[in-house]
């Protein structure tokens, strides 16, 4: 049974003595601490999303737009009552939440990848693994529990082949293929720093690491600063496939037996030509606003994809979750599990692993707390029931 919200009973009784958090409280505190201490460069690559940014907000706002109603007397709010677990794509979770598929942790941690799978595998969540990582695959698969493994399909077959095979081998639960970044997004905070940093050989471990890729060198990236220098524009010429179209899931369906998701659906009708492809879930997202602005929020997108798909494959969440009451909302309108992705980056540059740890449970809390005054036991009871139109 859950007991996420113990978190706050921890806090209250650590004041008795005295003391206070040392991180703030909130996802937006987090972000504004984060703006105030890491490096600018590495700020704006986490903080940073497409254009004017009124994507990004809007996934916020998006909630606004909704209202729980809280349903009282029904024996949810005592101790060791609520079951907030689920089982998403074949993957057992404590509770329906993943950590994003954020890349290039060495900006924020230089262990960021191994902790971000070790803080979850305590925490019972699961984690959604970048190819744009920092560290290897298997170096990963070794430090996690419960994690999916995020394809961005390169513009080669055999690399990508090799790339979902290593997760597979490494213990990857599923794999995640983002469909909305076959090339990046304008993004004038990283501009304006003039800094992409896979430019500088952050963020390709995975290609660094691969037999396909490696193949493809005339030297080992290792050896020196040009051989390096070769690599990564080797790297350049590989990320993004502007060819993908939905048939391309059943060549993927050929190199794994693992369930597939594609990431960054909005129209319910792309939604229901990759499930007629194969898929075996959906992630409605924008990619948190990153890649095109006055884009639709993602949480006005979910209602049609669920509409359209949610009786034959999973439809997950993702952008815009910033409190557990948002968790509710999502799941209330359809989804199975959301991804949530800045806040815990934030924690993971101010704090390592308490950082990571401490976001989650932030969210975690506060979402056993209210699932449980607003009489839910566990999941199961969130339903458009619990929903109504702001006003």
């Amino acid at each position: 049974m859950s007991s996420f919200a113990d978190f706050q009973n921890e806090i209250y009784l650590a004041g008795l003595a005295g003391a206070v958090p040392d991180l703030p409280m909130t996802a937006a505190g987090l972000a504004e601490r984060a703006r105030e201490v890491l490096d600018p460069k590495a700020f704006a690559y986490v903080a940073g999303s497409a254009s004017a940014e009124r994507t990004a907000a809007a996934n916020e706002s998006a909630f606004d737009r909704y209202r729980l109603v809280p349903r009282m007397w029904r024996g949810a709010s005592g101790p060791g009552v609520r079951d907030l677990s689920v089982e998403v794509l074949g993957t057992r979770l404590a509770a329906p939440i993943l950590t994003a598929p954020v890349g290039v942790l060495e900006l924020l941690h230089e262990r960021g990848e191994t902790i971000v799978a070790e803080v979850t595998r305590e925490l019972g969540v699961g984690m959604v693994l970048s190819t744009a990582a920092s560290t290897p695959i298997e170096e990963v698969g070794k430090a996690a529990g419960s994690w999916w493994y995020q394809l961005y399909w390169p513009a080669d077959d055999d690399l990508a082949r090799s790339f979902v095979q290593r997760a597979a081998e490494s213990g990857a639960q599923a794999i995640v293929v983002t469909a909305d970044t076959p090339s990046l997004g304008w993004r004038p905070r990283d501009l304006e720093l003039a800094h992409l940093p896979f430019l500088y050989g952050k963020g390709i471990a995975n290609y660094l690491s691969d037999p396909v890729f490696r193949a493809k060198l005339a030297a080992p990236p290792e050896e020196s600063e040009e051989a390096l220098r070769m690599a990564v524009l080797t790297w350049v010429g590989l990320f993004g496939n502007h060819g993908l179209r939905p048939a391309d899931i059943a060549r993927l369906r050929e190199w794994t037996e693992l369930p597939i998701a594609v990431k960054g659906v909005l129209h319910p009708d792309d939604a229901r030509q990759l499930v007629d492809a194969g898929a075996d879930a959906v992630v409605v997202s924008n990619h948190g606003g990153r890649q095109v602005d006055g884009s639709i929020a993602a949480l006005d997108a979910l209602p049609a994809v669920v509409a359209t798909v949610g009786d034959r494959a999973d439809v997950l969440f993702d952008s815009g979750i910033r409190t557990g009451t948002d968790v509710m909302v999502a799941l209330s309108l359809g989804a199975k599990a959301v991804f949530y992705g800045r806040p815990w980056a934030y924690g993971l540059g101010l704090a390592g692993a308490d950082g990571v740890r401490h976001a989650l449970r932030l969210l975690l809390a506060d979402l056993d707390a209210a699932m449980g005054l607003s009489g839910c036991r566990g999941v199961a009871d969130l339903s458009r029931a619990m929903l109504s139109s702001a006003r």
